[in-house]
C-alpha cells in the first residue's frame, strides 16, 4: 500500500497511508474511535461506500485494486484476502443453515454439492463446531456465530485474513477461544493476519507488529513492544486503552 487516502468532499478520512504486509505476517491496527480503522479495512477489500474518493495504490498479490471493479476482485476475494467481520449476525443469513453458508463459496466456484458439504463440515470442526452444520445462526451463541464467520473466511484458504474487531462483542472467556483459533490458523507458513482492534492487549497477544492510526494518519509502525513504549505516542495509546475499557 502506498499513499492511500480516502476522502469526503470536505475532509480526509485516511491521509497518505503507506505500509507493506509480508506473507504470514500478523499485524495489528489500533487507534481511538474515528482514527480511520474501518475506512482502512474497506479500502483494502474494495468495500469503500459510494461518495468517498479513494486515491493512492493498494497491491493485492501484485494486482492494483484501487478503483478496481468486480472482475478484478472476483479471483482475489476469498483466496488472496478474506474478511472476518465484527458482527457475524449481519454476515450470516438467519434463514440458511450454517453448513450450507460455509459451503456456498465453494459451490459458486463449481465444487460439487457433496464435496462442498464435506469441506464445510471439516472447517466447522476445525473451528470447534462439530455437528452444527444443520443448525441456523439463531440457534448458536455469539461466540459460535463468530466461529462460523471464521470458517467462512477460511473456506478459500486465503493468504491474508482481515479481522475487523472480531472479539469486541464477546465475553472474555469466549474471546479467548476465538483468539486461540486466530492464533492457530495464521502466522508463518499459514495465512497472514491484519487484526483491526480497539484492544491493545488483543493486538499484543496475536501480533508482532503494530500500526497506530490517529485522525486518519499512520503515526507508528513497528514491533508491538516498541510502539507501546514510545513516549511520543502516549496520548494515542492512552486513547486506545480508554476506548477498550468503554466497550
Amino acid at each position: 500500500m502506498h499513499d492511500l487516502s480516502v476522502a469526503l468532499p470536505d475532509r480526509r478520512l485516511l491521509d497518505g497511508l503507506s505500509f507493506d504486509l509480508a506473507p504470514g505476517e500478523r499485524v495489528g491496527v489500533v487507534g481511538s474511535s474515528g482514527a480511520g480503522k474501518s475506512q482502512l479495512v474497506a479500502a483494502l477489500l474494495g468495500l469503500t461506500p459510494p461518495g468517498l474518493a479513494v486515491t493512492g495504490s493498494v497491491l493485492v498479490e501484485g494486482t492494483e485494486v484501487v478503483g478496481a471493479g468486480p472482475a478484478t476482485w472476483r479471483p482475489l476475494r476469498g483466496r488472496a484476502t478474506a474478511l472476518v467481520a465484527q458482527d457475524p449476525g449481519t454476515a450470516l443469513d438467519p434463514l440458511t443453515r450454517v453448513g450450507r453458508q460455509v459451503a456456498l463459496p465453494l459451490r459458486a466456484r463449481g465444487v460439487g454439492r457433496a464435496r462442498a458439504a464435506r469441506r464445510a463440515d471439516a472447517l466447522l470442526a476445525e473451528v470447534g463446531l462439530t455437528g452444527t452444520g444443520r443448525r441456523f445462526p439463531g440457534q448458536l451463541s455469539g461466540g459460535q456465530r463468530q466461529r462460523v464467520a471464521l470458517a467462512m473466511a477460511l473456506v478459500g484458504a486465503p493468504r491474508l485474513l482481515v479481522a475487523d474487531e472480531p472479539t469486541s462483542a464477546l465475553d472474555p472467556t469466549v474471546q479467548a477461544g476465538v483468539l486461540d483459533l486466530l492464533d492457530r490458523v495464521t502466522g508463518p507458513d499459514r495465512a497472514g493476519l491484519l487484526l483491526v482492534t480497539h484492544d491493545l492487549a488483543v493486538a499484543a497477544r496475536l501480533c508482532s507488529r503494530l500500526l497506530v492510526l490517529d485522525a486518519g494518519r499512520l503515526v507508528a509502525d513497528g514491533p508491538v513492544a516498541e510502539v507501546l513504549a514510545d513516549p511520543r505516542l502516549a496520548d494515542v495509546v492512552t486513547a486506545a486503552r480508554e476506548l477498550a475499557v468503554t466497550r
